[in-house]
């Protein structure tokens, strides 16, 4: 989280409960790997939450702070560009939606691996800047200038795209708070924005009763029918 260890490991805690609530509510196989989005955006924070302890303290191994950040800037990085809309494209049912998806699900695929690529070519080194972390890299400008822009768009269009009711709140709210983060928080995006988004996929929770309370609605509406 953008504030502090405390408010980074309290942020994790309160997500993590919700997670766990979240997979409990996926009843369908389809579903599942959306369910589990909250869970993993959790581990960031507690992740971000090592990386302030490190960063304050000189006595811990440099090991803490070079496994938080991998996990940290991994989840956001490398995960998400390609989780994101596959997760949108198993719940899709309408065909045209999920050709769509399916192609936006390549298109993070391809983000996925040049931030990898990035990751594990050049360096990224977490630092504190006010109450904020920033992660310093040297990622070549030419492959990062191509990659966030399909990044944006493998992580909110999906969520415009996708059928299933009240997706597209999720989506208005990642979008938004991308927007104020990019505004207000540009030098420290990866960090602010993963906090807005990790308190954002508690509405997972939401969405997925919708889909329930959808699906309740189709059976009874069948069942009248036969009667």
């Amino acid at each position: 989280m953008c504030f502090s260890a405390p408010a980074s490991f309290a942020g994790g805690a309160i997500i993590s409960a919700v997670g766990i609530t979240t997979i409990r509510k996926a009843a369908r196989p389809e579903s599942r790997l959306l369910s589990i989005i909250p869970l993993l955006f959790a581990a960031q924070q507690f992740a971000e939450g090592v990386i302030w302890v490190t960063l304050r303290s000189s006595g811990l191994p440099g090991i803490f702070q070079t496994t938080a950040a991998f996990i940290f800037l991994s989840t956001a990085l490398v995960v998400w560009p390609a989780m994101v809309p596959l997760s949108v494209y198993l719940m899709e049912k309408v065909r045209i939606r999920k050709i769509m998806l399916a192609f936006l699900t390549l298109v993070g695929v391809v983000v996925s691996v040049i931030y990898a690529y990035c990751m594990l070519r050049y360096s990224v080194s977490p630092q504190i800047n006010g109450f904020h972390i920033q992660y310093v890299d040297n990622f070549p400008y030419l492959l990062v200038s191509i990659a966030f822009p399909l990044y944006l768009v493998s992580t909110t269009i999906p969520l415009f795209i996708s059928s299933v009711p009240r997706m597209w709140l999720f989506g208005v709210l990642i979008t938004v708070s991308c927007l104020v983060t990019a505004v207000f928080f540009a030098q420290y995006l990866t960090s602010v924005w993963c906090f807005f988004a990790a308190l954002i996929s508690m509405t997972i929770y939401w969405v997925l009763g919708g889909l329930e309370a959808e699906s309740k609605e189709r059976i009874g509406a069948a069942q009248k029918v036969r009667i």
